[in-house]
């Protein structure tokens, strides 16, 4: 039997209580539904990087053959990278 979840006053007192309890204790996560929100877009940082040329070179090649924009590409890269340092964090 899950415990009720209680009133807040307000979304700081929810973020406290949220912080020191276990939600699994008041919902049953197996009842949960995907919701996809397809307009919203992570915010971005614009950031200065500097890479060799040739480095820069290359990755603009195999965004063209792929077909899509360098910078992307980077960050598809980047993204799988971090994955990886994640999944071996696990797994030590």
């Amino acid at each position: 039997m899950k415990k009720p979840l209680p009133e807040f006053k307000n979304e700081e007192e929810e973020r406290q209580f949220w912080a020191t309890h276990d939600s699994s204790d008041y919902l049953d996560w197996r009842q949960a539904k995907r919701v996809i929100f397809p307009n919203l877009k992570p915010s971005t940082k614009t950031i200065s990087l500097r890479l060799p040329e040739f480095m820069l070179d290359e990755i603009r090649q195999l965004a063209n053959k792929r077909d899509v924009p360098y910078q992307s590409l980077i960050k598809t890269f980047l993204r799988e990278r971090i994955d990886q340092e994640y999944q071996r964090k696990v797994t030590e």
